[in-house]
């Protein structure tokens, strides 16, 4: 999934889900039912009724605009307001938005004011999408006319005809748009989507709880010296049958003796990633003795989000595992020829996000029949606390690709931010008797540890098996974006969650101690290890059911 779900779901058409948490503040402050960040749709061409179980609130569009555009005032400015504070005006309106706190008033405010959509091509790219549509069910289900009818049709018309006016669609502009003079804001639907995702962080935040309280020996880790690293990977292009073009692969070959009778490892970048965002870990497992291969994938890496985000085609999904799985087939046969000149014994695959779906696949570990009416369920509301089951219920409406059979050169698997919760209920290590590490995040808001990568470990098929927590990883650790680079996915600091350099510095210690437990007999130990001011919890399939055990149900 890497940088494009997240990238849909949090940057661009979202002004929609940190949007819907957003109508909860006010609706909280209104209702006295607590407090919540604020960013959420609301609104309506002339008036909109806001309600909360027996409260009803009417808002003028007018009314909310002007409140809008007012400037905030700094401390003293007037009388000594604090700071965020506006000028108070005899409307009534502006009577209960001041009682918000100054950071959910400018939330609210830039919700308001922001583009939903930039671009028109973009923005119908969005509208025909899966997920898109997806989004616009829910937001339409909470966004309801006068007599209770769903707004569905009418947001994606509105929006239509504004992306044909104009480039930019404003909250304020769409409500305007929308050819009902009176509609009914569902507070209650918006607070139980807040706490979805106030209950995910409930949920890892007593994960991490748990297992600090497992019997773990504290072990320091080292910061790996990695010397004088190559200049860069070998680019090759690769002739393949199932692609016009030829496929792009960066190739490192092991730099030290061992590499002749070590695995080489192919890895798989996640989806709206490219292969040298992954440089980081081939060129130091390079320097360590094994050679690494980086898939670039055509269509559904960073060039095909950029493309997709300028409006000229559709963004990549779920559809393009079918051909992900097509690209490991090749290459493995491409290795096998001889037409990839690194050294190695046996082949591990390392996966980020979607590459680890992708690696579970051309694993040959088949998904349990029923996902579509385990979607039903999952997706029946929002999944604001686990994104990626969007992704996976796409798989339910455009089928799951066939795994690969599995070679018999494939000696282990290593996923980051791995997800398949709905593919595999029942987990995906049984079905898979060869050594696996799958590394997650506390701070994973978009493949959730326990939900995610827990539940596909356990239970491990192999006793060689790790599972790892990194406190303060996120979804985004594993990427590194150079200074130079232009990123196409600006994200804030509660998405990048700890230093992602020295993030990849543990996972790189880790997945090299995991790599050397294949060639002994000596297992990597369970463990506590600390680095550069980062804390990794590592599981044996042991520690790894004693932690599920001290989780709540």
């Amino acid at each position: 999934m890497g940088t494009l779900l997240p990238s849909l779901l949090i940057d661009r058409p979202l002004a929609l889900i940190p949007a819907l948490a957003a109508a909860v503040s006010l609706g909280a402050t209104l209702s006295l039912a607590g407090t919540v960040s604020l960013e959420a749709p609301a609104g309506a061409a002339e008036a909109l009724q806001i309600q909360l179980e027996d409260l009803e609130l009417p808002l003028s569009l007018d009314q909310l605009e002007a409140w809008s555009r007012r400037p905030v005032l700094t401390a003293g400015a007037v009388g000594g307001n604090p700071t965020g504070l506006q000028a108070r005006s005899p409307a009534e309106l502006d009577v209960w938005l001041d009682l918000l706190d100054p950071t959910s008033q400018a939330s609210l405010r830039r919700l308001l004011q922001a583009p939903l959509l930039r671009d028109r091509s973009f923005g119908s790219q969005l509208l025909d999408s899966w997920a898109g549509g997806q989004l616009l069910d829910e937001v339409g289900d909470l966004l309801t006319t006068a007599d209770g009818r769903s707004t569905t049709a009418m947001l994606q018309t509105t929006m239509r005809q504004q992306l044909q006016q104009r480039r930019q669609v404003t909250l304020l502009s769409l409500l305007r748009g929308l050819p009902e003079p009176r509609l009914h804001l569902r507070l209650d639907g918006l607070v139980a989507l807040a706490e979805q995702w106030r209950q995910q962080i409930r949920h890892q935040r007593q994960a991490l709880l748990a297992l600090q309280q497992l019997d773990l020996p504290r072990i320091p880790g080292r910061t790996p010296y990695l010397g004088d690293l190559p200049r860069g990977p070998q680019r090759l292009l690769l002739p393949v049958p199932h692609r016009r073009g030829p496929l792009p692969l960066d190739l490192w070959p092991a730099t030290a003796a061992e590499g002749a009778h070590r695995p080489w490892l192919l890895v798989l970048p996640g989806l709206g990633g490219n292969a040298d965002q992954l440089g980081w870990f081939g060129a130091a497992m390079a320097q360590w003795g094994w050679s690494v291969a980086v898939i670039q994938h055509p269509g559904s890496d960073g060039p095909a989000l950029r493309a997709a985000l300028e409006g000229q085609g559709p963004p990549p999904g779920a559809a393009s595992l079918k051909i992900r799985l097509q690209d490991v087939k090749a290459v493995l046969e491409a290795r096998r020829r001889g037409q990839l000149a690194l050294p190695g014994e046996g082949v591990v695959l390392v996966g980020h996000s979607l590459g680890g779906l992708t690696a579970l696949l051309a694993a040959g570990v088949k998904p349990a029949a029923g996902l579509a009416g385990r979607c039903s369920q999952a997706i029946d509301r929002l999944p604001v606390g686990n994104p990626s089951r969007l992704l996976q219920c796409e798989l339910a409406d455009t089928g799951v690709p066939a795994p690969l059979p599995r070679s018999s050169d494939l000696r282990a698997l290593l996923l980051f931010n791995g997800f398949g919760s709905l593919l595999w209920p029942d987990g995906a290590g049984a079905s898979l008797p060869l050594p696996l590490l799958m590394t997650g995040g506390s701070l994973d808001l978009v493949t959730p540890p326990l939900e995610e990568q827990l539940q596909l470990f356990l239970p491990a098929g192999d006793s060689r098996s790790r599972l790892v927590l990194v406190e303060g990883g996120s979804h985004f650790s594993p990427v590194r974006m150079e200074e130079r680079e232009e990123a196409v996915l600006r994200l804030g600091q509660d998405l990048v969650g700890a230093d992602p350099v020295a993030v990849q510095n543990l996972l790189l210690g880790i997945s090299g101690a995991f790599l050397q437990s294949l060639e002994r007999p000596s297992l990597l130990p369970a463990q506590e290890r600390s680095q550069q001011g980062v804390r990794a919890f590592i599981l044996d399939p042991a520690a790894a059911r004693s932690w599920r055990s001290l989780l709540p149900p």
